[in-house]
């Protein structure tokens, strides 16, 4: 297939490296457009895509095109090439822009599926939400899986959890990131220098992460196997419950989709 990406940020760019690595189509088959020159220019240097600053020239190459722009925008770059739009599957990774808002900017019947991936993508562990917009057939679904699937792990969800998505797995990263500061701050209060503290932290958080993934286990299980009576681990639990990680940590989640909510209106 032949690919159309509508800007080359991190996300856009991200999926352009995935795409390839990924062997889904190969560089002179993807297109891609932005207002920054250099960028594109970069970009085709290094992996042989088509670039162009002219979005219309990305949509008539294209018969998927991906909007990786930002929000405030998506509006107005939707009016500007709707007549060359039509026929194509679009897929939406603006942040908090909801189906029906997308779909008021495309050629009545389009085909839609809106996104919401996190910027894990960019190191190839994203995990990402895929709903269909109304028009939207189950091979465009697939294609979603596909595409989205060179970066991470894909899951499917009605449009009405979007905003719980965006506060979990889109904003969830920086609080994983702070959750993984702290603890090398923990280390280098103990004597570790701060480049292994940081290093431990983050590869520990990692190797949870995947025992997770991998077992099927209920985190508590996993948890249970690490805590020994009266032992370490246990002593520090003790310590997390009565700061309020657990309370925190869900307040955060609860804080960043209610203000989801407000940014989609």
């Amino acid at each position: 297939m032949n690919i159309g990406i509508i800007g080359t940020g991190r996300i856009g760019e991200a999926l352009i490296r995935g795409v390839l690595a990924a062997d889904l189509c190969q560089g002179d088959r993807i297109f891609a457009s932005d207002v920054d020159g250099e960028r594109l220019d970069a970009l085709h240097s290094e992996l042989g895509i088509n670039t162009s600053t002219d979005n219309t020239d990305t949509i008539g190459n294209a018969e998927t095109i991906i909007l990786a722009i930002k929000p405030q925008i998506i509006a107005s770059v939707l009016q500007s090439v709707k007549p060359q739009i039509e026929g194509a599957l679009v897929i939406s990774v603006a942040a908090g822009v909801q189906v029906r808002a997308i779909e008021e900017n495309l050629p009545a019947g389009a085909r839609l599926i809106r996104v919401m991936p996190n910027i894990a993508c960019t190191v190839g562990q994203a995990i990402s939400a895929i709903s269909a917009g109304t028009h939207a057939t189950e091979s465009d679904l697939e294609t979603a899986r596909t595409i989205f699937g060179s970066v991470g792990r894909v899951v499917s969800v009605p449009e009405s959890m979007m905003d719980a998505v965006t506060g979990l797995s889109g904003s969830g990263p920086a609080f994983v990131f702070q959750m993984i500061e702290a603890l090398a701050d923990g280390g280098v209060h103990e004597g570790l220098p701060r480049d292994i503290a940081l290093e431990l932290a983050a590869q520990t958080v990692l190797g949870a992460a995947a025992m997770v993934l991998e077992t099927g286990e209920h985190p508590g299980v996993l948890k249970d196997m690490v805590t020994s009576p009266a032992g370490t681990t246990i002593r520090g639990i003790h310590a997390l419950e009565v700061q309020g990680l657990r309370a925190g940590m869900m307040n955060a989640v609860i804080a960043a989709t209610r203000r989801s909510r407000e940014l989609g209106g």
